[in-house]
């Protein structure tokens, strides 16, 4: 017996120019794409093809936080550490060992249509890396859709 729904997937790949290190929130395109596509509850999956950068949710209130918690990953993974890789220069071994700690894909609950986030949470694409680059996200979206009720 049908419950009158049925499972619609979405991929997006979504492009970002970051200006160098530091957090990028693109809370806001991600929400975009589930206002257009998502009927009710879902998934989105968000997944960044690269090994110099990451994604996060963290707070979006206070931007202290997020100077804070770029300290922390500079502290972790210091730039004059004695690494073997330095072929693309002094922050991109750093860069690959904050993306292994912080990761490149992300699971968001759709609830009401909307990214299920807390009310103070964001989004953020991390650039780990000293100048600007582009980045791809690829977006996963799995939802339901109500068939027409007067079949």
């Amino acid at each position: 017996m049908s419950n009158g729904h049925r499972m619609v997937q979405k991929v997006e790949t979504f492009r970002f120019e970051t200006s160098g290190r530091g957090f990028l929130d693109i809370t806001s395109e991600l929400a975009r794409l589930v206002e257009r596509h998502a009927n009710g509850i879902g998934l989105l999956t968000v997944f960044l093809r690269h090994t110099s950068a990451s994604l996060t949710i963290q707070e979006n209130a206070d931007p202290d936080v997020l100077d804070d918690l770029m300290d922390a990953l500079d502290a972790l993974a210091p730039r004059k550490a004695g690494y073997r890789h330095t072929t693309e220069g002094a922050d991109d071994m750093p860069a690959h060992i904050r993306t292994m700690l912080t990761g490149c894909q992300l699971s968001i609950p759709i609830t009401h249509s909307r990214l299920a986030l807390g009310t103070w949470q964001a989004v953020y694409l991390i650039e780990h890396r000293d100048r600007p680059h582009t980045r791809e996200v690829v977006a996963h979206l799995l939802t339901q859709e109500e068939r027409d009720a007067h079949r």
